[in-house]
């Protein structure tokens, strides 16, 4: 399986701040934001990365991450003109998957929790050995309205997904993680415009609900979904970074780690990656080398 990050828009709720840069690349805490998406399809074991931006912060993404050689990857990258929807991430993103199952997540979604690695994992192989054509997520919000909302049976089938409705079926808001079979491509090139003029994804799950495919994996009480839609957003999530990291002593989303872990990067190539960097960031890594 590969994965997709979509790093575009404008971020109008965060201005001045996004005014001259992508949202994507601020930091939270110690990491740019593109660090926590990331490192989600790491921990789910994907080395194939699509990154998707605009034409003026793809260049900022590429010389953050490189070709992803450094971390045992393969990054790329693909410009979105115009934000038309999350779908359409599946449009650019074609020629990149090449007929294989991929996963596509938001680049300002953040996720912390106990066992997600686990249920990244589980997903990844229904999806690829087709026990199932797409899996979602559902997190359990006081107020799902300003969301996608998804209903649900005891066994995890889908019985619907609306867009934000006033009268919401569930209070299960689906955050920006989806894991797609090989015929994604395909179904997204036949999803027209809504009334808002973009490409929902909403649209694109609701297909996989008509083949009877869909299922959704729920997150726990005490897992954390974080968003960063505006400034005090931005700030408790990178105040809860730092309590976590702080307290514990572990760094939450911290790439090399993670490609450390996974066997992709040597522990010399580790320690190296750590030198390099005069920071705390980088003791880190050389700690973890020792």
């Amino acid at each position: 399986m590969k994965g997709i990050i979509l790093a575009g828009g404008s971020a109008t709720r965060l201005y001045p701040l996004s005014k001259a840069i992508s949202k994507q690349i601020m930091p939270v805490y110690d990491k740019p934001m593109i660090y926590y998406p990331l490192s989600s399809l790491m921990l789910a074991g994907i080395r194939e990365v699509l990154v998707i931006s605009t034409p003026r912060d793809l260049p900022m993404f590429q010389e953050l991450l490189g070709d992803g050689s450094r971390i045992g990857m393969r990054l790329e990258y693909k410009v979105q003109l115009e934000p038309n929807g999350l779908a359409q991430a599946f449009v650019l993103g074609k020629e990149f998957l090449s007929g294989e199952p991929g996963c596509l997540i938001l680049g300002d979604n953040m996720f912390y929790g106990h066992g997600f690695s686990a249920m990244l994992k589980e997903a990844v192989a229904g999806v690829s050995e087709g026990k199932r054509g797409a899996c979602i997520f559902g997190y359990e919000v006081a107020d799902p309205r300003a969301y996608g909302v998804v209903e649900f049976d005891a066994d995890g089938n889908v019985l619907s997904l609306e867009e934000k409705p006033s009268e919401p079926k569930s209070n299960y808001a689906v955050p920006g993680l989806y894991f797609y079979d090989s015929t994604v491509c395909d179904k997204a090139a036949e999803l027209k415009p809504s009334a808002r003029g973009e490409y929902e994804i909403t649209d694109l799950n609701k297909m996989y609900l008509k083949e009877g495919t869909l299922k959704v994996k729920l997150f726990s009480r005490g897992f954390a979904w974080l968003d960063t839609g505006n400034c005090d957003s931005l700030l408790e999530a990178g105040n809860f970074i730092a309590t976590i990291q702080n307290r514990q002593g572990f760094y939450i989303s911290c790439i090399e780690e993670i490609a450390w872990r996974n066997g992709w990067i040597s522990t010399e190539q580790l320690r190296s990656l750590g030198r390099e960097m005069k920071t705390a960031y980088g003791r880190y890594l050389e700690r973890l080398a020792k």
